[in-house]
């Protein structure tokens, strides 16, 4: 099974980041824009969270707080789990699944270097299993 590298090499877009001070009306605008479901927190270069859809859902609507007032380093979740480049699809699969989780970030050396989605998981699985097929119907018909 492929590894996180691979996944990160195939992604056309880096990852998208917001400073702690940014409000959560700012990063909701930004995540719309950017038609993604969670954004990563950076405090000049360090990594310190990640802010998604749920934080937003469980830690300001329900609560009835303002959105345009609050700085996400309120609501953010602090130390995420995190993966690096050479971690497995599966090991991440695993993660995902038992931490009822759908981003992760990748750290590698102490530094950010990326984030995968379970949909970047699901499309990864889908074309390997294409490429296997692919392969298994070329070895049993005998063609090249």
């Amino acid at each position: 099974m492929g590894k996180v590298r691979n996944i990160l090499q195939g992604k056309t877009h880096s990852a998208i980041y917001v400073s702690p001070t940014t409000t959560v009306f700012e990063a909701l605008e930004l995540m719309f824009e950017k038609n993604i479901g969670s954004l990563l927190v950076m405090d000049h270069e360090k990594f310190i969270g990640i802010f998604t859809e749920r934080d937003y859902a469980r830690k300001v609507i329900l609560k009835g707080k303002s959105s345009k007032k609050i700085p996400i380093s309120e609501i953010m979740t602090e130390n995420p789990p995190t993966v690096t480049s050479e971690n497995t699809i599966e090991e991440c699969m695993w993660l995902m699944t038992n931490k009822f989780i759908r981003h992760l970030p990748v750290i590698d050396d102490g530094k950010l270097t990326g984030i995968i989605s379970i949909g970047d998981v699901v499309k990864y699985i889908i074309e390997e299993q294409k490429f296997i097929i692919g392969n298994l119907e070329h070895y049993i018909t005998g063609s090249v």
